[in-house]
């Protein structure tokens, strides 16, 4: 029986545009930061609560993925933030196409960032170059210590990790020590920055190391 791989070539394609959005990011001097975490971690959260830490610096823009609904991109927009939304009808990630489209509306000349909150999901986005600086993964303390072990792709995709939802750490049985450690065998260079994104803790660290590799493209 022949086998075909469908997934070979999507890739090769994304990859060629997502090197043309590099291109062009870097032309501009646009710091691109992809987002990933499952659904109900905090994404949003933590993007108004990153906005807040940096908005007197930077001029920032949101690109905002998701199956379906506006929700998430009309809460950054009620801060004054420039946010265009890409509903992927089903797709589980975004590609790079799908932001190049989304980078058309938007005026790259008065931006220094760009944060892309990808599709709530912990296995495609890894796959997909979007031309980005960094990929960054969130994940809540009440899905568990354990996913490093069952999703080992995203936290090695990942050049940082944000634990989010620190303060309900009483309420679940979270091991943090087990997740520092799982982590830093997955990916020891990845720095893990606990916070509570809805109440402020710990948000000033993961927007300073932030800043400072915005700082460094400019």
């Amino acid at each position: 029986m022949a086998h075909i791989d469908i997934k070979q070539p999507i890739l090769v394609k994304n990859e060629k545009q997502a090197l043309e959005n590099r291109d062009l990011f870097k032309q501009h001097r646009v710091f691109v930061l992809d987002i990933m975490a499952s659904p109900g971690s905090g994404k949003t959260s933590t993007i108004l609560a990153t906005i807040d830490a940096l908005r007197d610096e930077f001029n920032i823009a949101v690109i905002e993925g998701d199956i379906a609904s506006s929700v998430d991109a009309e809460k950054i927009k009620a801060q004054g933030i420039a946010a265009v939304q890409i509903n992927t009808g089903g797709a589980c990630h975004l590609e790079s196409e799908m932001i190049r489209r989304a980078v058309d509306v938007l005026d790259l000349e008065r931006l220094d960032l760009i944060i892309i909150e990808n599709v709530g999901n912990l296995v495609c986005p890894t796959d997909f170059d979007l031309g980005e600086n960094l990929k960054v993964m969130i994940l809540s303390v009440p899905e568990g210590d354990d996913k490093p072990l069952k999703y080992p792709g995203v936290f090695q995709a990942s050049k940082a990790v944000i634990l989010n939802k620190v303060d309900t750490m009483p309420v679940f049985n979270f091991d943090e020590e087990a997740f520092r450690a799982s982590v830093g065998q997955l990916n020891p260079t990845a720095p893990i920055f606990p916070i509570s994104a809805t109440k402020g803790e710990g948000v000033e660290d993961w927007a300073t190391w932030l800043a400072e590799r915005i700082r460094e493209l400019q």
